[in-house]
Parts: structure tokens; sequence; C-alpha cells
């Protein structure tokens, strides 16, 4: 008995506040559904905003580069998607909320379990497409990856949970999962989480703009506070670091009702998070396609460096050495240019004339040369590169890689 007891007592202090031990960093992702920046700023929700004053709120946008091939729909699944990532539609392969997504395009979730020592991950969805399709679970395309906690199958359950006027079993659905995520987080504290929050769309989508949206986006807030409650207690009680990312995946229309098109507001998205953040966020930088890497980096995984490659986001916490990559035809060449923040880092450059990644996985990347980051400028010679009417770049430092196409 007194074995038992030494035991049960060594598993229950395993993440324990120890002097001197670095924290378990862990992460949890929270959407609420469908929430332009304007009425997260004039409603000022206490949750979303204590979470805030621990790290920064920060206006960023959806829906790629307007008028470009990455330009993407503002709409959900889109943007779930674009999230989990780090990638616009015209790699993902989301371009509503049905569809087959391009699994070679890795979730933070798959690039979780690819680890040397695979994390443990939650998911708490109202829907269940956000497992089944979305991160692809058990799929053999996506090597048959496996979430550790899973709370959804809400939205198949007319029992329990029978259909209301107003959509309000919706709102039923999202009480389930926001309950299910504390406990799960206070109990289990998976490494790596991802709460979906659905209502708000819905409350939009039947009367626009008004007291009604605005009431349920102020309900959602408090369904957040059961998981930053969950989240506090880890940090109190156990030797735990905890980023908390709460953001939404579109903005609306002028009168409230509408998404998916490319309208200022519909656009405009809003993170809040409880970690420091670079100035780029600060200054409005930040973009939805960035949540991906900024996971990675805060949890330390290995992400292979053709991932990498591939994402269109770059990490919104740490050094930015450099950003907003272009690629501009001149003649017979291709002038790459970037902003450079930090000046002397090693910039690698690299092309590709086809896009097997999309089919493979794997690109037959050809390695140009290095320069320095604040040089901003490489100019390559396409006539000696061999005729193409396709041609993809990649900028790679030690923090970040940058990637555009340039086509034909």
């Amino acid at each position: 008995m007194t074995i038992l007891v030494c035991v049960a007592a060594l598993f229950a202090c395993h993440s324990c506040k120890t002097p001197g031990e670095a924290p378990v960093r862990k992460v949890v992702m929270l959407i609420i559904d469908g929430v332009p920046t304007d009425m997260i700023e004039r409603l000022h929700p206490e949750t979303i905003y204590d979470i805030a004053s621990h790290g920064a709120f920060g206006v960023s946008y959806v829906g790629g580069e307007v008028g470009s091939y990455s330009q993407t729909p503002t709409i959900s699944a889109v943007g779930y998607n674009t999230m989990l990532t780090g990638t616009w539609a015209n790699k993902h392969n989301m371009w509503g909320n049905s569809g087959e997504p391009n699994y070679n395009y890795w979730s933070m979730f798959r690039i979780a379990k690819e680890q040397e020592e695979p994390l443990t991950t939650g998911l708490f969805s109202s829907w269940t497409d956000n497992r089944t399709v979305l991160l692809g679970e058990g799929l053999e395309s996506n090597a048959g990856m496996k979430i550790d906690y899973v709370r959804d199958g809400y939205d198949l359950d007319e029992v329990a949970f029978p259909h209301k006027d107003m959509e309000l079993h919706v709102f039923d659905y999202d009480e389930a999962a926001s309950t299910a995520a504390a406990e799960c987080i206070r109990n289990d504290a998976p490494d790596l989480s991802w709460v979906y929050l659905w209502y708000t769309d819905d409350a939009g989508h039947i009367k626009g703009n008004g007291e009604y949206f605005d009431e349920y986006t102020l309900k959602a807030d408090e369904q957040i506070r059961r998981v930053w409650d969950a989240v506090q207690y880890r940090q109190d009680n156990f030797n735990e670091d905890w980023m908390v990312i709460v953001t939404t995946d579109h903005g609306r229309t002028a009168d409230g009702h509408g998404h998916g098109g490319q309208s200022a507001r519909e656009r405009g998205s809003w993170i809040a998070v409880n970690q420091a953040v670079g100035t780029r966020f600060k200054n409005g930088g930040a973009a939805m396609v960035d949540i991906n890497p900024t996971v990675c980096q805060f949890l330390g995984m290995e992400v292979p460096l053709r991932v990498r490659m591939e994402q269109d986001g770059i990490s919104f916490i740490g050094e930015t050495i450099i950003s907003n990559m272009n690629a501009i035809p001149y003649d017979d060449t291709a002038i790459l240019t970037w902003d450079s923040h930090v000046e002397g880092k090693d910039v690698t450059v690299y092309m590709a004339k086809a896009n097997d990644y999309r089919t493979t996985g794997q690109e037959d990347w050809q390695e140009l040369g290095t320069v320095k980051s604040g040089d901003g400028i490489f100019k390559v010679d396409l006539a000696k590169a061999g005729d193409s009417d396709f041609y993809k770049f990649a900028l790679v430092t030690e923090h970040e890689c940058l990637n555009r196409w340039l086509q034909n």
C-alpha cells in the first residue's frame, strides 16, 4: 500500500512547480466565428481583453492578397484551415465550407504528431467537420494523424441538442464545447488545443448588426472565460506556461449579415494573445497565416524545411528578420525584394520551376545564393534558369521562411 501511494504521489506531482525547472509550454487557440474587428473594439469583451492585457490585442487580416494568386474567400472553414496550416486557399485547397483539403500542407496538429516525442492534442468543436475534414483525423492521406482529446459531434446529435428557433441549438453546442474544453484543460492539459465557437456567425447572419449580435458576442466571451479560467488554474498550480490565442475567421459585410468577399470589413480580423509580441504585430501587420508558425515556435516544434518553405505566414513572437517578400518580373529577370528588420543576417534564396509540392509533398528547390538581410533585394536571371511559365521563390533565414510565386 505504501508503494502504491508513493507512486501515485509521484505522478500527481509530475507537472507541479519545481524551482529552477523550465515550465512546460502549452497552447490553446479559440476561434469565435465571424465577429468583425470593429465590434470587438466597440464592445471591449472582458475576457478577450483580459487575455490581451497579459500580451497584446492587434488588428490582422484574412483573405490573402487581393487580386493575386493567394486571394482567399472570407468564409468560415477557409479561415479555419488558413489558421491550421499557415497557408492561403491556393495551397490548402479549401474554398468554401465543404471541399477536400490538401494535406500536403501540414496543419499544426500534424506537425505536433510528427515530433520525435509527439505532443498531446485536443479539439473542442461544435462542428464535426473541423476534425473529420479540415484536420483529416485518421486519414491515410494525412499519415493517420489522431487527436488525443476530442469533444465534438454536437451538431450530429439532435436528441441532446434539439433544433430551436433562431438556430439557438448552435449556441447550445458552444456551451457544451467550451465547458468540455475547460474541463479537459483543467484535468488533462493537452499540449495543443483548438476550441471552436460557432453561434456568433449565425447571430450575424440572422440579425445583422444590432443588439442581438452584440449580446451573443458577449455571451461567447463568457464561454471563452471558462477556458481562460482553466488555463490560469493550470499556470497557478503546475509548472506550465500557456499561450492563449483568440481570433476570428472572417469579418462581415457592412450590414453584418454576410461575408465571403474582399471588402475591408470582411477581410478585417483581430488576434488577442497573452504572450509578448513583436513590432509587426503591434503595427497591424499580422495575418491569419501567422498563427501556425507562431504556435510552432512557442512550442519549440521542429518543422521540416520543406513544410516551412510553403507556409505563407511568419511568427509574430520573437525576432523578425525579414518580411513582406515580393517578386517582380523585369525583362528576363525576377527581382526579389523584402523588408529588413535586422541587419547582417544570412538570407538564403531558393527557386523552383514547378509546384510539385501540391501533388507530392516534395519540391525540387535550387539554391541560388546567400545574401545579407539588409540588402533587401536579389535579382534572378531567368534566362539562365531555363524557360518556365511558373517560378516559385523562397527566402530562408534562421527564424523565418518567405515565399512568392511568379507565373505567366
